[in-house]
């Protein structure tokens, strides 16, 4: 607290009283654990994401954009519910979730919100803001950060993120963050509200639910680049990068790819397989189901391999030549995809 003193000087800038900085592994779950924890709710992030039936796997590569390697699922994408409303209604907790293309409105709800000492969990890009120190071209505006605290006269916000530490932002460099129009995520000014009168522990049935929303996301996706399917198409397209990108491309493909499997880019590490274990174990006491922790443990050895595919991605961006690299990172995927595939199968038979 001292040194958050320091960085924000004289300002009269202070939490909410009763608002306790965690560290937390992802942005989303680990806002929520803010929120539901101010409001009396003690919950892991395990049991958000995996309540929240937040877990998965992508790839997408949009001519232009560096390809996307991703764990998560239920993202509240058109037909989807949201892992923040998924995970609400299976604790009883009413959560809503707005968008607005007007900076004024969406400063009005958060300026509304901290004025009546409510902590308001908004999506913001992270190239904006100003306590990150990424490269100026570095836009991801999936981010989402807490904000706790609110200096009127200095015009000034404090916002919880994954770190212990809380950051003072200015409301001119919150507002860009917000609404910034960088693709594929642009963060739309988006906010939620959480409405907690009748929270409620989640019931077994509903656990074994959120598990086989999962498995079936997996094993049965859509189309060939989600699932274990994605996966298996990933240890083709990896090594095509080569011929599709100029050397910086695959350099900047490469740092994102271990970012969105690392715990760097807020997974938990081992693209969130890690977490999704703990959350087994946790599965497996609410359920009774000691056979869902075996999987679990199952779940953290498939995050050591994933583990084994970001440092390899480490490796080949930093690398003289990029491509020599990259049949290391994919070499791992086909037992990756194996692996999970047999996992997905066991989980879903125990819960169907």
């Amino acid at each position: 607290m001292d040194q958050f003193r320091r960085e924000v000087g004289e300002l009269a800038l202070a939490p909410f009283p009763g608002f306790r900085s965690l560290v937390t592994h992802h942005c989303v779950t680990g806002s929520m654990r803010h929120i539901y924890e101010y409001h009396g709710y003690p919950i892991s992030e395990e049991l958000l994401l995996g309540l929240g039936a937040g877990v998965g796997y992508v790839y997408w590569h949009m001519k232009g954009q560096a390809p996307i390697i991703g764990g998560r699922a239920n993202v509240g994408r058109p037909g989807e519910e949201g892992l923040e409303r998924t995970a609400g209604r299976r604790t009883g907790v009413r959560v809503e979730v707005f968008t607005t293309g007007s900076a004024r409105k969406a400063e009005a709800a958060l300026l509304a919100m901290l004025a009546g000492g409510e902590p308001a969990m908004l999506t913001v890009d992270m190239g904006y803001l100003p306590y990150f120190d990424f490269p100026e071209e570095f836009h991801f505006g999936g981010h989402v950060v807490v904000a706790c605290g609110y200096d009127a006269a200095g015009g000034t916000v404090l916002v919880a993120d994954r770190d212990e530490e809380l950051h003072a932002v200015a409301l001119a460099d919150l507002a860009r963050a917000r609404g910034s129009r960088y693709k594929p995520f642009p963060p739309q000014h988006a906010w939620c509200t959480f409405g907690f009168s009748a929270r409620r522990p989640p019931t077994a049935d509903e656990v074994r639910q959120a598990i086989r929303e999962v498995a079936t996301g997996m094993l049965l996706p859509p189309i060939a680049n989600l699932g274990v399917k994605g996966i298996r198409k990933t240890a083709t397209a990896v090594q095509e990068w080569p011929a599709l990108m100029d050397e910086g491309e695959l350099r900047r493909a490469c740092l994102n790819a271990f970012i969105f499997i690392d715990a760097t880019g807020g997974t938990g590490g081992g693209l969130f397989r890690y977490m999704y274990g703990r959350f087994l174990g946790e599965a497996a006491r609410i359920a009774d189901d000691e056979r869902l922790a075996e999987v679990g443990q199952e779940m953290a050895r498939i995050g050591d391999l994933w583990q084994q595919v970001a440092l390899a991605f480490r490796q080949a961006e930093t690398a003289p030549d990029p491509a020599t690299v990259l049949p290391a990172a994919a070499r791992p995927l086909p037992e990756i995809a194996d692996r999970e595939e047999a996992a997905w199968e066991r989980l879903r038979s125990l819960v169907t």
